[in-house]
């Protein structure tokens, strides 16, 4: 089991309230995903929940039972850090089995866990290695298996691919999925990267100076964000949000088209501009589209045969029926 309820959680440091008091179920099985920009408290709330910052006001329920004043060992949680903290001198197996020895587990089933940790994470080649021989992407999962074999109610983890260049951050993102999949134990995981939050959450909550602004499936929050921020916020490239005389003309003061909706051609169109910065990739064209009088810059995305290049001068059409609205609030029309 592995179900995490916060009932009006808040955190303060002295006068400073960092986390306004908020609610959030988690549902048992479940991979949520804490996204945000830096200093929106999402590592702090974790904290919160595995016992490492004590609450200012509320509750936090782990399986129906009040956890909020327990140690975090015993809270049945198990968290890993970006950084991988593993001791130097002692083998990936010592290391993965350090948890276990502490508590007392017999070696019979240290070295069960261990052997199932391993294959899991497919270390079974490097247990007698030490972190020095192992790559970042292996140190990773070494400190995941460490997390593993400790049969938690719930994984935390705290920006743990944050340490690793692009391709190990892929790499090791499809393997945190596939390891969610196979062991089907509830999942929260903290990022900045909201292409890491949409493709591994089943539930994402978007965060802002410690509030909640959204929760819901990857897709929701794609296709209908609540308000301006997450709209901004959830999706690469962003939105393109546009107010004045473009936003008036739909009844909003704000309107969002992002840069897949939005038609580009070099002989006709709704908003004429030249292009900046253009970026062929192959299947996709990224223009950035300068002087339009709508915005600063305007992100349009294309399929790679649009044959446009910097200086061209077209013509932008959005999709009428993609075009979000905002009130002069921020929030969804």
């Amino acid at each position: 089991m592995g179900q995490i309820t916060l009932q009006g959680v808040a955190k303060r440091f002295g006068e400073v309230e960092v986390i306004p008091p908020l609610d959030l179920a988690i549902d048992d099985g479940e991979f949520v995903v804490f996204v945000g920009p830096s200093g929106c408290g999402k590592s702090t709330l974790l904290r919160l929940i595995a016992g490492l910052e004590d609450v200012s006001g509320g509750r936090i329920l782990i399986d129906g039972k009040d956890a909020t004043d327990a140690s975090p060992a015993k809270r049945g949680l198990a968290m890993v850090f970006q950084s991988y903290a593993l001791y130097p001198h002692m083998s990936v197996r010592k290391n993965i089995a350090f948890p276990m020895k502490m508590a007392g587990v017999p070696q019979d089933e240290q070295n069960r866990r261990i052997e199932a940790a391993a294959k899991a994470l497919n270390l079974t080649d490097y247990l007698d290695r030490r972190p020095g021989q192992l790559s970042g992407g292996q140190r990773q999962r070494v400190a995941i298996g460490r997390a593993i074999v400790r049969e938690p109610a719930a994984f935390l983890f705290d920006e743990p691919l944050s340490n690793l260049d692009a391709a190990l951050r892929v790499g090791m993102r499809l393997e945190i999925s596939e390891l969610h999949n196979r062991l089907k134990t509830t999942m929260i995981y903290v990022t900045h990267d909201q292409v890491e939050a949409m493709t591994m959450a089943d539930k994402i909550v978007v965060l802002q100076a410690g509030r909640i602004e959204q929760v819901g499936s990857p897709l929701d929050l794609y296709h209908s964000p609540r308000n301006v921020f997450v709209a901004g916020f959830i999706g690469s490239p962003k939105m393109n949000l546009f107010s004045g005389a473009p936003a008036a003309e739909y009844g909003a003061a704000t309107i969002g088209v992002r840069p897949e909706h939005i038609r580009i051609s070099a002989t006709e169109g709704k908003w004429k501009g030249r292009i900046g910065v253009s970026e062929h990739l192959g299947s996709d064209s990224f223009f950035y589209v300068e002087d339009t009088g709508l915005a600063e810059t305007v992100t349009v995305r294309s399929t790679g045969e649009v044959n446009l290049h910097h200086g061209d001068t077209v013509w932008l059409t959005p999709d009428e029926d993609k075009i979000h609205k905002f009130d002069k609030n921020g929030d969804r029309i």
